[in-house]
């Protein structure tokens, strides 16, 4: 799936966990260190990546609307099928490592975790959104809400729509993270409170040890 003309191969990374458990630092971070050692990596996020999927973000994180859970739903994933299409897969196929803030396990840990729409139906429409594309390696970034929202309220920054639910929404959202995980070898779970240059330390060995295969 992919495989690009050539025989390359991109791999396909992706990052979780609650709000404020580092994955944008983390991305960034590791997106830097793999094009200096002359990796080519796209990085992007979700929900956005190309013009649509960041204007349906605009949309899906914007306060002042009153969007339902099955709207919520739809739009992630409708933002998540432009990233897939137009992103994620061309560079792929190109032989281009891709790293993605949130993927499908967000999906599944938000809106069913956190909003308890049916698994089976959100995996179903996830698919159809995907076209069955899963990541090689999903880093999940676990840490209890509260340590979380008191690193954006340090920051100074006015919270989105996701970010304004109840701490017990987030709480089942990091509990699904932790379901999903167990049992999965895709999954990497490292402590989010861990001293960020080891968590980076980490992450680079992992990833270098899925992209030398």
């Amino acid at each position: 799936m992919n495989q690009s003309e050539g025989g390359a191969r991109g791999r396909f990374i992706t990052f979780e966990g609650v709000e404020g458990s580092g994955k944008s630092t983390r991305c960034a971070g590791l997106t830097a260190v793999m094009r200096k050692m002359g990796m080519d990596v796209v990085h992007t996020r979700e929900p956005g990546g190309p013009p649509t999927a960041e204007r349906i973000r605009g949309i899906l994180l914007d306060p002042e609307l009153d969007v339902t859970p099955l709207t919520e739903l739809m739009l992630y994933l409708a933002s998540r099928a432009s990233n897939v299409d137009l992103v994620v897969r061309p560079a792929l196929t190109a032989g281009t490592h891709v790293i993605c803030e949130r993927y499908s396990d967000a999906t599944l840990a938000y809106q069913v975790g956190g909003r308890g729409l049916p698994l089976d139906k959100v995996r179903e429409s996830d698919s159809l959104a995907t076209g069955g594309l899963l990541p090689d390696l999903t880093i999940l970034l676990d840490l209890d809400p509260e340590v979380g929202f008191a690193r954006l309220r340090s920051q100074g920054r006015s919270r989105d729509r996701i970010e304004l639910e109840e701490l017990d929404f987030h709480r089942r959202v990091r509990k699904m993270y932790l379901e999903l995980a167990t049992g999965d070898p895709r999954f990497l779970v490292l402590d989010g409170t861990m001293d960020p240059q080891e968590l980076d330390a980490i992450i680079l060995k992992t990833v270098t040890t899925l992209t030398d295969r």
